[in-house]
Order: structure tokens, then sequence, then C-alpha cells
């Protein structure tokens, strides 16, 4: 039997989800289990700050673990970093800090505080001034993809056709409707996140394991053994069997 993988869905800024999907992981699996995120640490929950600062020391400490970047993250490096309000994936009506996004939230974490009179230069210098640099670094660092076995781990998804050497960033962070419709076999399993939905699901060719975690909905973990897949609950292992189609 091949060691089990662990998979943790979209964060957005959710702590004390994160730490309880760490424990259920732990008692699963050992202090040394091999665990994927899937990116989208920030945004919309109430501590992106804690979130990031979680993850940060456990890659400090040497744990076994694999981040992947997410939108949300992205978004926000770039905010901090060039002062960008809007990524060209988004519709021309909405940015980082609309509230249907979730940058407030974040950078509320941080003790920056926005309102509707603040122009965008102002909020880019608060956040400057408070978020950490390390903070940054760590999301830029962060690889789009991991593929592991029979496994291959993004955030979005991948556009069908495309080997991985040609799949852009864009695509692996923010791909929707061409990844979901897709019914054919991949190489891999591909399990992801991005797209919320009720329950994590199994459809076949893909797992999908935002469940919503940033609208208050549990944050969805998962182990895999091979193509095998299970959520982590407090009862134990449930089986996540592929949807009928």
């Amino acid at each position: 039997m091949t060691n089990p993988i662990y998979a943790v869905g979209d964060v957005h800024g959710q702590l004390e989800m994160l730490v309880n999907a760490l424990r259920l992981i732990e008692q699963d699996g050992g202090p040394d289990a091999r665990v994927v995120f899937l990116g989208d640490y920030v945004d919309r929950g109430p501590d992106s700050r804690g979130v990031l600062d979680l993850l940060i020391e456990g890659q400090r400490d040497g744990r076994n673990w694999v981040m992947v970047k997410g939108n949300h993250d992205r978004m926000m490096a770039r905010f901090v970093q060039e002062c960008e309000i809007a990524d060209k994936s988004l519709p021309i009506t909405l940015n980082w800090l609309d509230p249907r996004l979730g940058g407030r939230e974040t950078l509320a974490s941080y003790g920056v505080a926005v309102t509707d009179n603040d122009r965008i230069y102002q909020v880019h210098e608060r956040a400057c001034a408070a978020v950490p640099p390390a903070h940054i670094d760590f999301i830029n660092a962060l690889p789009t993809y991991h593929q592991e076995d029979k496994l291959l781990f993004v955030h979005a998804g991948i556009r069908p056709g495309l080997s991985l050497a040609q799949q852009s960033e864009d695509d692996l962070v923010w791909i929707r409707h061409e990844f979901l419709r897709y019914s054919s076999q991949y190489p891999w399993l591909i399990v992801h996140g991005h797209t919320p939905v009720e329950r994590a699901e199994h459809c076949g060719n893909r797992v999908n394991l935002d469940a919503g975690a940033g609208y208050g909905r549990p944050l969805a973990t998962a182990v895999f053994e091979d193509r095998n897949c299970c959520l982590l609950t407090d009862a134990g292992r449930v089986p996540l069997t592929p949807n009928p189609r």
C-alpha cells in the first residue's frame, strides 16, 4: 500500500478550521503526514494573517507540507506589491477590495481598516506598512501545482488538451468552465479547489475540495491512497466516491 497523501481545500482565512483539519490529519496519519494545501489561504474569513503565519511556521519547521498558489493569494500579493486592484481574469466591475472577494477582511487581519471613502493608494500605503514582507515572499514562491504519482494537486484546474509544461499560471489559479465541463480522463486524478460547492465532490476525473469554508461552511480535508479518496471527519474516514454522471 502506498503512503497516504492528505489534502486541504480552500482555507480563506479560517484559522480555527485549519487547526482542526490539521488535528484530524495528525490523528489519522501522525505528525509526519504528507499534506498538500490547495491554495486560497486568504480573503473572506477572519484571520488570513494567522493562516499564513501557521503555514510559514510549518514550512520553516520542516513539516511534510506542500502549498500551492490560489488566485486569492496572488491577488493579495499583487495588491501589496504593485497596487494591482483587479486581476485581468475578474469581471471589470469587480476588484480585490469588493466585499464579494474578501480583500477587506484580509487587510483587517493585519490591522488595516478600509472604508468606502478611502482612495486605493491610501489603502495600498497602509497595506505595505502592515503586511510582513515574509508573507508576500511566501506567496510568490508557491508552486502552481504539485504532481505526485497518480495525483495532480492544483488550485483551479488545468486546461484540457495541454501538457503540464504548457499550462499558464492564469489557468492554474483561475480556470473554471473548460476544466469543469471536461468529462474524459486525465493522466492523473486532479485534486482542486477554487469553485465552491455545497460539499466536497468526486467527479471521476477530478475531486473538488472547495466546500465553501470562505462562506462559513466546513473546511474539506481528504486522504488519498492511490486514486481512492476519503474525507476526514470527527467520526473518522468517510469514503468519497465518484458521482454518477
